[in-house]
């Protein structure tokens, strides 16, 4: 079964074209680097919890808009060699390539799939 990386951020929704363009260079690099699809969703319903939401676990602000992504791997361990190669790429780098949104309210984690129909 394939593994996916998922991704939760908040975006400064004046940021959606700039951020566009940076997913579309991410994209390029991950799948280089053995990843199968990259899929960028921009938040069009997302609703505002009461004791759990995506926008309350990424602090959205107001000038903000949710983005959940997810990276489709072959493989645990293809995924784990692929993003060493990833993170090390000179073009995501912060000093090239700063991130259009802020790093530190990310959510991310990878998973094992278990269902896929």
């Amino acid at each position: 079964m394939s593994y996916v990386d998922g991704f939760v951020i908040a975006v400064p929704t004046a940021n959606r074209e700039t951020y566009r363009h940076y997913a579309e260079m991410a994209a390029a690099v991950f799948k280089e680097n053995g990843a199968q699809r990259v899929v960028e969703c921009w938040g069009d319903d997302v609703p505002e919890g009461k004791v759990t939401s995506f926008p309350m676990a990424v602090k959205r602000k107001d000038d903000e808009t949710v983005v959940f992504s997810w990276i489709v791997w072959p493989s645990r361990k293809v995924r784990d060699e692929g993003m060493k190669k990833v993170m090390a790429d000179p073009r995501l780098q912060p000093a090239s390539s700063p991130m259009p949104f802020d790093g530190q309210r990310m959510i991310y984690g990878g998973f094992e799939t278990i269902v896929d129909i």
